[in-house]
């Protein structure tokens, strides 16, 4: 934690803190200790002669980044840390930064070095001479370069890019870049329509302005991450296909209900598997079968949303036991209600199917607006 302080010279000169800022840089973090130091050197000297403010929003990294950042910033006023607790997520760490910083131009990028700090000072410039909302750092334009990406990494990142198009609404070399910089009049018309799912912040805010934006782009080479590790898994492309989803039906209905109604029909599945194994193999009673196979379901329904529908309010440790009692609780009310409505509506010569097909679907609202709130529900 100290060494890393060390390693960044803090005397600022009394020229450079005194300059009014022209740019905030908002920088997330999860467990970047070994960066934070280079990154806000290279930064330093990138802008030499421009007034600047550089916030970490860090969700509550295990190694240290937060007390690092803090103890560069007894040196260096124009560095802060807003440290979140009880939530992670890109995008919304993005957007609380922007909120957070005080210039009128404000820049986005990753803490691992692989984003171009020396093309800072262009971008801006940019911003001011060519009047535009968005610049974007961008790896496919002209001059740009993945880098010393793998042929697997290349194919799925050209594969996101085709499918961003499905919802930007503005032709870009690289909607899925997370190096940008934006003027906050424009952010701030479209931040109450972001999805603020997934880690693509920059697709969120194109595919949600209400009117184009006058956009230019600045080629650079991505480069190879200095310290710690990706925090890309195999999970980021359920998260960009969740924000698809939003930016495609979320008006009409919410991704996470959409997620959350795909996970109890995979429950289905799991109880049917479990009831028939209990009672053509193993020769359970029905009733203990059933409740086995009703359990099981809701063990791993719950499992799979925490994983998945609502990956950025994922439980952890002992309040995984607390969100499975409300969870079940939740659901054993919905599965009264499905039966219930079902069967009031057939009593009342509804057709069979549509009947149970409105038990259903009351079930699933009822699980889905009570679990939000009881079980993920969101941080303040």
């Amino acid at each position: 934690m100290s060494i890393n302080a060390i390693q960044y010279s803090p005397a600022p000169s009394p020229e450079a803190t005194a300059l009014p800022i022209e740019l905030s840089i908002i920088v997330p973090t999860l467990n970047e200790l070994g960066n934070v130091a280079a990154l806000i050197s290279h930064i330093a000297t990138a802008l030499d002669h421009i007034g600047w403010e550089l916030i970490f929003v860090d969700d509550d990294s295990a190694d240290g980044t937060a007390a690092s950042v803090r103890e560069i910033a007894k040196h260096d006023k124009r560095i802060r840390c807003v440290q979140r607790i009880g939530r992670r997520g890109l995008a919304s760490a993005c957007v609380e930064g922007v909120l957070a910083s005080a210039a009128d131009c404000v820049a986005i990028m990753d803490a691992d070095l692989q984003h171009d700090e020396s093309v800072l000072p262009e971008m801006l410039q940019l911003m001011h001479s060519a009047d535009v909302d968005l610049v974007i750092g961008s790896r496919y334009a002209s001059g740009g370069s993945i880098g010393d990406w793998d042929d697997q990494r290349a194919s799925m990142s050209r594969f996101a890019t085709a499918l961003s198009r499905l919802v930007c609404k503005q032709t870009i070399s690289d909607p899925m870049s997370g190096f940008f910089m934006i003027r906050r009049t424009a952010f701030e018309a479209s931040v109450h329509r972001l999805s603020l799912l997934g880690f693509k912040i920059l697709l969120d805010i194109v595919a949600s302005a209400s009117q184009p934006l006058k956009i230019a782009e600045v080629p650079y080479r991505f480069g190879t991450r200095l310290a710690g590790e990706s925090k890309l898994d195999s999970l980021v492309m359920w998260e960009f296909g969740m924000l698809l989803l939003d930016k495609t039906v979320g008006r009409y209905v919410p991704a996470r209900f959409i997620s959350f109604a795909a996970v109890g029909a995979a429950g289905v599945l799991v109880h049917m598997s479990v009831l028939t194994l209990l009672l053509k193999v193993a020769n359970v009673r029905f009733m203990i079968a059933q409740a086995a196979a009703t359990t099981g379901a809701m063990i791993f329904n719950f499992w799979l949303n925490n994983v998945l529908t609502y990956r950025d309010r994922r439980l952890h440790g002992w309040k995984l036991l607390g969100g499975l009692l409300t969870f079940m609780a939740a659901c054993s009310v919905g599965a009264l209600a499905n039966v219930g409505i079902a069967s009031y509506l057939f009593v009342n010569k509804t057709q069979w199917a549509a009947a149970a097909l409105a038990g259903v679907v009351v079930g699933a609202v009822w699980n889905y607006a009570v679990t939000q709130i009881y079980t993920w529900k969101a941080q303040k």
